[in-house]
């Protein structure tokens, strides 16, 4: 073979093997939900169930999506228009090695430095924990609702209060906030011995899956720097240490992208073979609706792909080989997106009743987007005949312009703030002022910094990959406008696009850092990276810079590399090398060792029955309750003696758990349990966070 030839060949397999590794973690994560799911539903996830099902699952998915597009091997160069649908895909399987090579570096030094510096948050103060032990909770049990075994406390009583922070009351038992998505996932996690361990593989696989969607849209030489510039992110850093839903959203949606990307390209390189593009496109539908089952906010970030997959649709009556996989990617948004609402309605009701000013106006909007679509796929042929007015490309560009400068400017005209009006708004007001007090900022509990937005992502990804990323979008949009192409672009950005401005409308979230960055996660710090990408590639190609030179393009290229790298990473280095929360698994193993054999435990004081209620029951697996209080912090010594005689006529051994030594004093000998000294995310209000606070949590027990 010709050295040519050979090194094409090469180039060609290196290329697959990138395209690949980016699909693969979504299509495993897929499968793993599709087979867990029935069997959580059922009671009965449990390990060689799981396995036995999980893994056929897998195989199928990956049997159905993992062909590489018609003529991939052909000659064809990476030099074509940026997003180009035959080059971007084409482009891709012509990857070299050292490409690859990059991207699996990256992905694994991610993992690896993750791993290293992962936190170790079990004591339930915020989300991380709860997911925690939702999925210790899986991994042991295996099923849902959590008993709140009264019977061990002599009985039901009233006096008895067994849900907690993230545990929400549920007919007699307990339900764990939450969509349960990723405790399905780490459960899995925990049987394989490393529960804290997980998030930081799924932030590697993350990696990888944004290296391959910024290959397929802006060519296999800029995989590398996008995977770089993502994996230095803060945010990233953050949500890939510790046990979050975000990392594996992000892996599921752009995932799809990827998929549906290729099977697009396929349709149109080599039309034909229905069966085989109704697969492709189920796989990429269900990949894109099983965002729903992580996150309910999936349901809003699926939403232009419903629109997406009506317009393929649209496109296949007036005989467009992309319309063939229109069907199959509706069909499986709609059975993946329905399995995520099937299993909140079942698994975690009260929390959508907790969501229920957020979740029904976003199912009224879904309900619109669908009768929208329906009516604009009916419409299209009338649609298609309407003339294109010559200013819509030019006005286009210049609103996607204004909207970005618009939210960058919001600050200057506006402040979000909230007026409490239930219990949980009071609760975040007095949380806000605290933070304020610790900021040496003024005293306003409902300011909720919304207006900053924007600015959260200057901070972590920088102003340079922002103004590249609105310089892509302009131009992607007037491209689209005026003739339709790069087709491959639409879809990826119509989901960066809608769900970055809705996301930075409404963060709707404590706007505390780096608490607060986990929203831009899932979609728009890798969105914003990718279109940065290409935009810097587009910038690049420009001819006016060769009157500075030959060499002139690779500078600028050079250059804007560096612009795309240093400013994420300068803003991480205050917390990237500091682990947070550790010693919390030692300490929990510690506590756990030390309740005396068949013990039913009360907990006495308000701040030990928020953080520690389902730690006991679930971790330690001893039925645990906490004592209702009427004023102050702690419950009336009546009541608890009253309760630790019922647990001794039960046959049982009374345990008072509480904060401090005098509040567990009364009812005998005390004991510390638990006395913890970490370190704790900064709160940061008003700029990226660049340190971390101490922590302590102490904890008494005596046998009454």
């Amino acid at each position: 073979m010709a050295s040519g030839g050979l090194d094409q060949a090469r180039r060609a397999s290196a290329g697959r093997v990138l395209a690949v590794a980016s699909v693969l973690p979504a299509l495993v994560l897929a499968g793993w939900l599709l087979a867990g799911l029935p069997l959580l539903l059922a009671g009965v996830y449990r390990p060689l169930p799981a396995l036995l099902l999980g893994l056929p699952v897998i195989v199928l998915l990956c049997l159905a999506a993992l062909r590489l597009p018609a003529g991939a091997a052909d000659a064809q160069d990476d030099a074509e228009a940026p997003g180009d649908a035959q080059g971007s895909a084409r482009g891709l399987f012509r990857a070299g090695r050292w490409q690859v090579a990059g991207v699996g570096a990256v992905a694994l030094a991610s993992g690896v430095f993750n791993a290293l510096l992962h936190s170790e948050q079990l004591v339930v103060r915020r989300d991380p924990a709860t997911y925690a032990q939702y999925a210790i909770w899986l991994a042991r049990h295996g099923s849902l609702p959590i008993p709140a075994q009264a019977a061990a406390f002599g009985g039901p009583d009233q006096a008895l209060v067994f849900d907690s922070v993230g545990f929400y009351p549920a007919d007699g038992a307990v339900v764990p906030q939450f969509m349960p998505g990723p405790p399905l996932l780490l459960a899995a996690g925990q049987w394989a011995g490393g529960l804290l361990l997980t998030p930081a593989v799924l932030g590697a696989l993350a990696v990888l899956t944004v290296a391959g969607v910024a290959a397929r849209l802006a060519g296999a030489r800029w995989a590398v720097p996008a995977a770089l510039a993502f994996a230095v992110c803060q945010p990233v850093l953050y949500t890939s240490r510790t046990t979050l839903s975000e990392i594996p959203s992000l892996i599921l949606l752009f995932g799809g992208m990827a998929l549906l990307h290729d099977t697009l390209s396929r349709a149109v390189a080599a039309p034909g073979a229905p069966g085989r593009r109704w697969a492709e496109g189920v796989v990429a539908g269900l990949v894109f609706g099983l965002a729903v089952l992580v996150r309910i906010d999936g349901l809003r970030d699926v939403l232009p792909v419903l629109a997406f997959a009506g317009l393929l649709v649209a496109m296949r009556r007036s005989g467009r080989p992309e319309g063939a996989v229109g069907p199959p990617l509706l069909a499986g948004v709609a059975a993946g997106a329905g399995l995520g609402l099937y299993a909140a309605y079942e698994l975690a009701r009260p929390y959508l009743e907790y969501l229920s000013r957020s979740v029904r106006p976003l199912l009224l909007i879904c309900a619109a987007v669908l009768a929208l679509t329906v009516a604009g796929t009916a419409a299209a042929p009338w649609l298609g005949r309407l003339p294109r007015p010559r200013w819509l490309p030019a006005a286009g560009a210049v609103l996607t312009v204004l909207v970005m400068a618009g939210l960058a400017a919001r600050p200057w005209f506006q402040t979000v703030r909230r007026v409490p009006v239930t219990e949980a708004d009071r609760l975040t007001a007095r949380f806000i002022e605290d933070t304020q007090r610790a900021n040496g900022l003024p005293l306003d509990g409902g300011h909720l910094y919304f207006e900053q937005s924007l600015r959260w992502v200057f901070w972590y990804v920088g102003v340079p990959a922002v103004i590249l990323a609105t310089l892509a979008a302009a131009v992607l949009v007037r491209r689209l406008l005026r003739d339709g192409r790069p087709f491959p672009w639409l879809l990826p950005l119509a989901v960066i696009g809608w769900t970055t401005v809705s996301t930075l409308l409404r963060p709707e979230i404590t706007p505390d850092h780096p608490w607060a960055s986990r929203r831009l996660v899932p979609v728009v710090i890798p969105g914003v990276i990718v279109l940065a990408v290409w935009g810097l590639r587009w910038l690049g190609e420009r001819p006016w810079w060769l009157r500075y030179g030959p060499r002139a393009p690779a500078r600028v290229t050079a250059a804007g590399v560096a612009l795309l790298l240093v400013p994420p990473a300068v803003t991480s280095v205050g917390t990237a090398f500091t682990p947070v929360e550790r010693g919390e698994a030692a300490a929990v193993a510690a506590m756990c060792a030390r309740f005396p054999a068949n013990a039913s435990v009360l907990i006495v004081e308000r701040v030990t029955g928020d953080r520690l209620t389902q730690v006991v029951r679930g971790s330690c697996g001893v039925p645990t309750a906490k004592v209702a209080r009427t004023v102050g912090e702690t419950a009336p010594g009546d009541t608890v003696l009253r309760l630790a005689s019922r647990i001794r006529a039960a046959g049982r051994v009374p345990v008072v758990l509480a904060a401090d030594q005098g509040q567990v004093a009364r009812y005998g000998t005390p004991t510390q349990v638990m006395g913890l000294v970490t370190r704790q995310d900064e709160r940061s209000l008003t700029g990226p966070p660049d340190g971390t606070w101490g922590l302590r949590i102490s904890a008494w027990m005596a046998v009454a």
